[in-house]
C-alpha cells in the first residue's frame, strides 16, 4: 500500500486543530480544565484491536520523505515564524532519523527558503504533544529567554496530562526530588538521590520541582495535570513513580513500585531493570486490552498547553493547546475520566 496513503489514515483522526487564545498571566490548571473538550471516541468500539491497537502512533519503519510528510500533516498552527506540531508519542526530536533531522525538508515544504526551522520547545520522544518551532532566529532566541526566566521565577509555562495506574494520595502539590542520570545494564536511566551531598551537585545531581493536580479519578487511575518547573530526563514519569502512581504505559520506570497485598511501595531503583508495565485484571478489562497489547500500550503523557509571552511586555500569554491523541481519548473514555 502506498506510504502516504497509510500515513493518512493515521493522522486522519489526529488533526482536530490547535486552540490558540490570550489568557490570564495566573491562570493555572482550573482554567485549563474548563477550556479542554471531552474526549471523544467509544471505548466500546475497541473489541479485538487488531495489528494496530493504539490510534495516532506513527507507523513503524518510515522512510526519510514519509517522515516530513508526517510532520507536515501535523502542523496545526502558523504565526509569522512560529509553526506549532502536535507531535506524535515516540517520534524523538534528536538522534538520526527524527524531528531534528528533518528540519531542512520540513521547512522547505513549508516554503520556507529563507531560513531553515529551528526547535524552540518540544517534548521528550515518548510524551506526545505541542512542539514549538521558529524560523527566526532571534524570536527562537526571545522565547528560550522567556522560558528561561519564567523557570526561574518558577511560574509554569507547561501543562501536561498523564492517566496514571493508581490515584495520588494528595489532590494537588509539589513534587521535589533530586534526580541523577545513571548508566544502567546499557541504559541510561533517572534515578532519585536522596539527601545528595555538594559534591552530589557539582556531579550532575539536579534537585527537580514539578506541581501536579488530580483532574479526575476512576477504574484505579487518576487524570493528572503536570507542570514541571525544572527540566531533567523523564522528570515527569520519575515524579509519579515516587507518587507510587506510574504513567500509563511507562514501561521504563512502572517496575519500580511494587505491591504487596494491595499496598504500594518503592523498589530501589538501581536494582530494578525496564520492563514491560504490568497491568492488573480488571484494568485491563476496563480497558477492553489483551496483555500483549499492554505490553505496547504508549506512554499516556502529553504536552497539551504552552503560554506563549504576548508582543509586548505587558501582553497578557498567548495559550497554546493541543488535543490529545486518540488513544489517549479512548482511554479517557474506557476509564469513565472526564476533565471538569
Amino acid at each position: 500500500m502506498d506510504g502516504r496513503r497509510v500515513l493518512g489514515r493515521f493522522w486522519s483522526g489526529w488533526r482536530r486543530g490547535l486552540g490558540v487564545r490570550p489568557v490570564p498571566e495566573d491562570a493555572g490548571f482550573g482554567t485549563e480544565a474548563r477550556h479542554q473538550r471531552q474526549p471523544r471516541g467509544s471505548c466500546q468500539r475497541s473489541g479485538p484491536l487488531g495489528d494496530q491497537p493504539f490510534a495516532g502512533l506513527l507507523p513503524k519503519n518510515l522512510s526519510r520523505e514519509e517522515l516530513v510528510d508526517a510532520l507536515r500533516a501535523a502542523v496545526v498552527d502558523r504565526k509569522g515564524p512560529l509553526v506549532t506540531l502536535n507531535k506524535p508519542q515516540g517520534l524523538p526530536v534528536t538522534g538520526e532519523l527524527t524531528l531534528f533531522s528533518v528540519l531542512p525538508e520540513l521547512s522547505q515544504s513549508l516554503g520556507l527558503r529563507e531560513q531553515e526551522l529551528q526547535v524552540v520547545r518540544a517534548s521528550g520522544k515518548e510524551s506526545s504533544g505541542l512542539v514549538l518551532l521558529s524560523s527566526c532566529p532571534q524570536t527562537a532566541s526571545r522565547l528560550q529567554k522567556y522560558f528561561t526566566h519564567a523557570r526561574r521565577a518558577q511560574r509554569p509555562t507547561a501543562t501536561y496530562c498523564a492517566v496514571t495506574d493508581g490515584i495520588p494520595a494528595a489532590s494537588e502539590g509539589k513534587i521535589q526530588a533530586a534526580l541523577k542520570l545513571e548508566h544502567i545494564d546499557g541504559v541510561n536511566l533517572t534515578v532519585p538521590v536522596k539527601a545528595p551531598s555538594r559534591k552530589d551537585i557539582l556531579e550532575g545531581v539536579k534537585k527537580t520541582l514539578s506541581h501536579f493536580r488530580v483532574v479526575a479519578t476512576g477504574s484505579g487511575c487518576a487524570l493528572v495535570q503536570l507542570q514541571p518547573l525544572t527540566v531533567f530526563s523523564s522528570q515527569l514519569q520519575v515524579h509519579m513513580v515516587l507518587q507510587l502512581c506510574p504513567v500509563l504505559g511507562d514501561h521504563m520506570y512502572s517496575a519500580r513500585v511494587g505491591t504487596v497485598l494491595g499496598q504500594r511501595f518503592l523498589l530501589p531503583a538501581e536494582n530494578n531493570k525496564p520492563q514491560r508495565q504490568v497491568l492488573d485484571e480488571a484494568l485491563l478489562r476496563r480497558l477492553h486490552l489483551t496483555p500483549s497489547q499492554a505490553a505496547q500500550l504508549p506512554l499516556h503523557l502529553h504536552l497539551h498547553r504552552l503560554l506563549l509571552p504576548g508582543t509586548r511586555a505587558r501582553d497578557t500569554p498567548v495559550e497554546l493547546l493541543a488535543p490529545l491523541p486518540p488513544y489517549f481519548s479512548r482511554t479517557l473514555q474506557c476509564l469513565g475520566l472526564r476533565l471538569q
